[in-house]
């Protein structure tokens, strides 16, 4: 059943273009809970067949996934700062935790969202935090742009190598999950030693 999914979804690919890259990681990283896994790595097979490009679809990608993270950011400035400024109390977010959230990502936003693009199951909802605190739109797209980027250009190495065959796919998919992730925790840290020993002149709001 996986692999006539894989195989339905590269001739959709195929068929749809770039274009189709575009859109459906578009969905992939706004709310829509559609896996880049399938989407990318079929295209990379086709690339690797020589119907696609490979920098094309790495590209297509990686601005797919910029265009559905901004909309989210856009979905939680409009919306979401709106309401939890007007009924922020009835849910215990006091006007005071929204002006600290604010700060934070002044702060670390940049890192926060190079990150959490890079983590399964937080990568599609970090750009909701982010508009919500109204991180800088260009330092939220630059972060952006840097961590979808490398995770979708992993993803398309799978597929270029491992062409139509899932089940290797998948078993590296899982092993690189995994280092991405032990990866992510050892930035973060190293991040934060960082920050936690410069001047206070320097950490000041």
């Amino acid at each position: 059943m996986l692999h006539q999914f894989v195989v339905t979804l590269a001739d959709t690919v195929g068929q749809w273009g770039y274009p189709g890259i575009f859109l459906l990681m578009a969905l992939e990283s706004s709310f829509f809970p559609f896996p880049s896994e399938v989407v990318i790595p079929p295209a990379a097979y086709l690339a690797a067949a020589g119907k696609m490009n490979i920098a094309m679809v790495i590209l297509c990608g990686t601005a797919g996934s910029l265009a559905g993270a901004i909309f989210n950011y856009w979905l939680a400035l409009k919306f979401g700062r709106p309401f939890f400024e007007k009924y922020g109390r009835y849910l215990l977010i006091s006007h005071k935790s929204l002006l600290k959230a604010d700060l934070f990502f002044e702060r670390h936003g940049h890192i926060s969202t190079f990150i959490g693009r890079l983590l399964p199951g937080i990568r599609q909802y970090i750009s909701l935090p982010a508009g919500l605190a109204r991180m800088n739109v260009a330092a939220f797209s630059v972060a952006t742009v840097l961590g979808a980027g490398i995770w979708v250009t992993v993803l398309a190495a799978m597929g270029y190598w491992f062409g139509k065959n899932e089940q290797m796919v998948w078993q590296n998919l899982h092993k690189i999950t995994l280092i991405t992730v032990i990866a992510c925790v050892v930035i973060a840290i190293f991040y934060w030693r960082r920050w936690r020993n410069r001047s206070p002149r320097e950490v000041a709001p």
